[in-house]
């Protein structure tokens, strides 16, 4: 029998090529005036049980995993996966942008660098590329470093792209916090909506069955919704990039890719004055 996982791996293949597929009249808008689907720390999908907690983990968390690692490790997983889908099939299910959160493992003597969310993944991160394989394998992507002081050093970086995290437990919070963020006026260009719930303690402890997934589920009808209700664009209230979480247990990504479908641009809408900020995506 088909489960539930495979039922929405396959049909996800149906947006795996939605960019190329954007009607011509679409082709000179910017990328940061698009509806663009995006997951939310992307490569949890691969935490590694048996991995201590991060070095951004908080003292409480990383003093009871230590007291109690039977007990509280588990917690720790089912609080920080934000993915099943591996990164292959989230770019295949049509997301257009990705969060990797990396780092290195405090007392590691080796160079490698680890996608992190509370804990490790198994996987660590390959960051050798070369224009040659690059061209050789038709990738073209687009590189934004959150970390303030590196792009202040390195002007070479792209500028950070800000990320509406809500903070929020609840979904009716979480959307009364991005109808406020939307109020004061989107970023001029690229910025991401998170429409991620995000436990505490509290929370937590008031959900000793629960989950991040289970959370996450119960929001998605409501935050439907609101997705529906969106319009991308250049305007105050506009969006661009939507983030989610557990991409593939619904029909976030098909609904924030139609969004496109509002756009109706001027019919001598080009990328005027584009010079060093004219930019390059995969038309996929």
């Amino acid at each position: 029998m088909e489960g539930p996982l495979q039922t929405s791996i396959r049909v996800c293949h149906e947006n795996a090529q939605w960019m190329s597929q954007l009607p011509e009249k679409l082709w000179d808008i910017p990328l940061y005036n698009l509806a663009l689907p995006g997951s939310h720390d992307t490569m949890t999908y691969c935490l590694d049980k048996s991995s201590a907690v991060s070095g951004n983990g908080s003292k409480l968390v990383k003093l009871l995993n230590k007291c109690m690692p039977c007990i509280v490790h588990p917690i720790i997983m089912k609080w920080s996966t934000t993915q099943v889908l591996t990164v292959t099939e989230q770019l295949e299910a049509g997301v257009r942008y990705l969060d990797f959160r990396i780092a290195h493992k405090a007392n590691d003597p080796s160079m490698n660098l680890y996608f992190v969310h509370m804990v490790y993944t198994t996987v660590t991160v390959q960051a050798v590329p070369t224009l040659r394989t690059m061209w050789q394998r038709g990738h073209q992507v687009i590189v934004s470093y959150e970390e303030g002081v590196e792009v202040e050093k390195h002007c070479e970086l792209w500028p950070i792209i800000p990320y509406w995290w809500g903070n929020k437990t609840t979904t009716r919070a979480l959307i009364h916090y991005l109808e406020r963020m939307k109020r004061m006026g989107r970023p001029e260009k690229f910025f991401v909506a998170g429409i991620n719930l995000t436990e505490n303690l509290r929370y937590i402890l008031l959900h000793p069955f629960g989950s991040l997934k289970k959370m996450t589920l119960r929001s998605l009808p409501c935050l439907k919704i609101w997705i529906k209700q969106q319009y991308p664009g250049p305007k105050k209230e506009c969006i661009n990039i939507i983030a989610g979480d557990f991409i593939g247990n619904n029909d976030f990504v098909k609904d924030v890719i139609e969004l496109n479908t509002k756009i109706n641009p001027p019919l001598h809408c080009q990328s005027k004055g584009a010079g060093t900020h004219s930019i390059s995506f995969s038309a996929s």
